[in-house]
Formats: structure tokens, sequence, C-alpha cells
């Protein structure tokens, strides 16, 4: 069992599940802290965070990733304990064995490689690591981030561990992601019997024709990077339970996926314009997930292009597809951000899992990484 493989067992033993880490972080940072890491935690109860340096001034390499997971589903679906690994026909199976406990460790054993050949590299390698990135992302990577911002610290490449690939490793690079815009929205009418609704105001038929225009628009027809933006409702419900009541009220809930095309303000002015027109009564509550970044392509990924080349045989795509991650908290601070990671075919889902093949080769694609930016022919 390589280096990397061990670690991952590490990791996964550890029932991490959002927004709790369960001592992942204790145990990457014992890893770096003997290769002279000076590591800081960013605790905000329950969440904690690890920011780790080697080396001194610029350029500011960072890798980033999240310890915890999502929880486990039924467990009787699993075919074994997803807190326990387990390796069959090359394919290591636990919750986070893509979703990422395997792209940390292979982010620690790379690091390890580079510094024990390198130890004088050029300007900083960081580590930037939470325990709230499948939760409500308050408190992780948002947050330690500000204090970062906050007393001058600038990161200028930023390489995250997500699981990007999908056929291959390597396949896939993001390169951005889309915004993400939500809105709780209630439409208010009048309750009453179903029998006599000129005495009552039905919200449902009111709403109708403005949620028929609001799915139908063709919002903008995105660019070279982006899909175009789209809106989609995740839930919707009225009524009280009878059959012969008009509901007082319902109640949506949407979300808006945008590109670099639109801003915060265009989706809302064309939602309220929407809704003012078809004379709908609401309220409406929104709510900003992340703004939609890029990084144009560059020095970066032409780094990271080259190393999955070398490792791999395959030049990736650059993608922005996709949800969102951390990077939508680093890339306004001026950072280059590229994710990179293992295949993500099972993600979230009962019977995660990774080839174990793949694992190792990601270590050494991320080892690639640090040489061409930090090592001595950067």
């Amino acid at each position: 069992m390589s280096a990397t493989i061990a670690l991952t067992h590490e990791l996964l033993r550890r029932p991490s599940v959002s927004p709790e880490d369960h001592g992942c972080l204790d145990v990457i940072a014992g890893r770096l802290e003997p290769l002279g890491f000076r590591t800081e935690r960013f605790t905000y109860p329950p969440v904690d965070n690890l920011w780790a340096v080697h080396g001194h001034g610029g350029p500011v390499l960072c890798l980033a990733g999240h310890t915890d997971v999502v929880p486990t589903g039924p467990l009787e679906e699993w075919a074994t304990d997803p807190f326990e690994p387990v390796t069959r026909d090359g394919v290591l199976y636990g919750r986070g064995a893509a979703d990422m406990k395997s792209g940390l460790a292979a982010m620690v054993t790379a690091t390890e490689r580079f510094i024990a050949r390198v130890p004088r590299h050029a300007g900083t390698l960081a580590f930037l690591l939470t325990s709230d990135e499948e939760g409500p992302s308050v408190d992780g990577t948002r947050r330690v981030m500000q204090a970062l911002t906050e007393r001058g610290e600038k990161i200028d490449w930023c390489v995250v561990g997500e699981p990007t690939s999908h056929a291959e490793l390597g396949d896939t690079v993001k390169i951005g992601r889309r915004g993400s815009l939500s809105g709780r929205l209630t439409v208010h009418g009048v309750q009453g019997h179903i029998a006599y609704p000129h005495l009552a105001d039905n919200p449902v038929h009111a709403f109708a024709p403005a949620l028929a225009e609001l799915v139908a628009r063709r919002w903008d027809e995105g660019n070279a990077y982006f899909q175009p933006t789209t809106f989609q409702v995740s839930n919707i419900g009225a009524g009280t339970g009878a059959p012969n009541v008009v509901p007082g009220e319902l109640k949506v809930r949407f979300n808006l996926r945008f590109s670099t095309e639109q801003t915060v303000e265009s989706l809302q002015r064309t939602v309220l314009g929407v809704l003012d027109r078809h004379r709908v009564k609401y309220t409406l509550e929104w709510f900003v997930s992340g703004l939609p970044f890029l990084t144009a392509p560059g020095r970066l990924t032409e780094v990271v292009s080259g190393a999955v080349r070398d490792v791999t045989g395959r030049t990736p795509e650059f993608s922005t597809s996709g949800g969102t991650s951390d990077g939508r908290f680093i890339a306004p601070t001026g950072a280059q951000v590229v994710e990179i990671g293992v295949g993500n075919a099972t993600i979230h889902k009962v019977n995660e899992c990774v080839r174990v093949a793949d694992v190792d080769r990601l270590s050494e694609i991320y080892e690639r990484i640090m040489d061409r930016l930090l090592g001595p022919d950067a």
C-alpha cells in the first residue's frame, strides 16, 4: 500500500460528516509540521479550519480542500461500512473516497516528496483546509479568507482538490464556476372554499403564468467559458391538505446558476419584473451562495495542463460546469484558481469510490505542479 493510500485510509475512518472534522485536520497538521510548516487553526465551533505555510514571501501557491463529507444515506444500501475503507478490484470504497479525502492525501504526500527534494523552494507553499464546505460554507474558507485578507496575506495561485475528472483522471480541469443565486418566494392569496373561488384568491393560479415565463426564458447565451444561465425550481408547495380548500399562500424555492454574462442585480431585476408584470402578490428573500469566477488561460492553467499531460498522457479540457466550490471565496481576492482531482461519478452517492491507481497518480500531478511553480526551474 502506498503512502497516499494509507493516509486516505486514515482519513476515511474518521466520520467527518459536515461540519464535524473528527480529527482529520489534526492528522494532516501532524504530517505537515515535521516538514517545517507553520500551522494555524481558525476555529468557529463546530467548524475547524487549518492554514499552514512553508517558506516565505511570494509567490504563494495554496493547496485547498475540505475534510467534511456529506451524510452516508441509507446504511443498508452500502455494500461495506462507509467509514471503513475497503478495496476491491483496485477500487477504494468509503464516504469521502472521491470527495475529497483521497485528494487531501495526495496533496500531503506530494508535499512530503517535494519538500524532501526542494526544502528551500521559491516563495510560499500553503494549505487551506476546512470542515465547512459541504454545509453552509459560512465559517470555513469564506471566513479564513476574510481573516487572511485583513492581515494582508495574499494567495497568487490556488489548486483545489475537488473531484473534477469524468471518464479518466485529468480529463477535466475546472478553471471557474458559475454563480449561484437562490430565492425563497412566498406568493400571497386568500384562502377559501374551493366551490366559491370568487371569494378566494388562489396564489397557485396567480403565480403560474409568471413561472411559465421564468422557466421558458433564455437568460443569456453564456460565453466561451460558461454555459448559459439556468433557472430551476427546487421546491414548491401550497395547500392545507384538504381537497376542498383554496390555499392562502404558495411557497417556492428557486435557483439561478449564472455566468459572467449576468450579475446578481441584473437577475434580481428580471425576476422582480416578471412577478410584477403578472401582478403577483409576494414577498421574496434572496441568498447569494457565490459569484461566478474564471481563471483565464495563463501561467497556472499551463502548468496544471502540463502536469496532467506528463502523468497521464492526456491534455485536460478546461471547464466551468458543475456546482459551486470554495474556489468562489478565494478567486475574488485576485488569486488564479483551478480545480483538479479524481473522478466524480460517485460523489455524494451510496458506495462512493475511487480508483486506487488514480489517487497515486494524482499525487504525482500535484508534485509536478509544485515543481513547475516553486521548484528550482520555476
